[in-house]
């Protein structure tokens, strides 16, 4: 007999959104491992470079702070008391930004939202092409990774939006490129390659949603060897 044990989450009464700019990628990233470690699993928890903010304000005109280095989107929900509770929690983990905001009705947390889930369009507005990847490492490599990948980016001549699924290490960084410009492409995908190769190093995977296909062929031999 094969017995399967599940766990029913209700529909949450409520769920506000907190938003903290930060001067460093890297105390973002902190704040990111911070709400872990202190046993706060967040409905959402979102992370934006600088590049990426500039980009979703400009097309999405959200408030969201252009002075910032990083941006944190961390959605709790639940119960009202449940809310508050972590709410409190969640405010003194990140009481070293240099912003914040929680949002006050569901009407400003969609908006808040609305800016992150632009920014694939925004960066399209900002180039005629962008290449996408989806490698995942552990939290507590995101401001190494991103530190790797704005070198990178200094190497290829390509500028890169990062935004991220923090919560569980999920990267996309968007690397702009034009295809008709001779040997762009191919620059953008070595660049793409060199970032899941990273990922791996880092102890990560080199896809965490989108999968293996034919693009990743090269990066998959990278993480398994020929016996795998």
């Amino acid at each position: 007999m094969t017995e399967v044990t599940v766990k029913l989450t209700p529909i949450p009464e409520l769920a506000r959104v907190v938003m903290a700019g930060f001067d460093s990628v890297r105390d973002c990233a902190n704040a990111v491992a911070d709400i872990i470690e202190a046993g706060i699993i967040p409905a959402g928890l979102e992370m934006m470079d600088s590049f990426a903010i500039e980009a979703a304000e400009g097309f999405a005109n959200v408030g969201y702070p252009l002075d910032a280095q990083a941006l944190l989107l961390c959605e709790l929900d639940g119960t009202k008391a449940q809310v508050q509770a972590e709410l409190e929690s969640v405010l003194k983990v990140l009481s070293g930004a240099s912003s914040l905001k929680v949002s006050e009705s569901e009407k400003e947390r969609l908006n808040l939202w609305k800016g992150r889930k632009s920014a694939f369009p925004a960066v399209g507005r900002l180039s005629p092409d962008y290449y996408c990847m989806d490698g995942t490492i552990p939290r507590r490599h995101l401001a190494d990774m991103l530190e790797k990948i704005n070198e990178l980016s200094q190497k290829y001549q390509l500028r890169v939006a990062n935004v991220f699924h923090a919560g569980d290490g999920n990267l996309h960084p968007l690397i702009l490129y034009d295809a008709n410009v001779a040997g762009e492409l191919e620059k953008t995908e070595e660049f793409g390659t060199e970032i899941l190769k990273l990922s791996v190093d880092m102890g990560g995977t080199i896809t965490g949603e989108h999968g293996v296909g034919v693009e990743k062929l090269n990066a998959m031999c990278h993480q398994f060897n020929s016996k795998e």
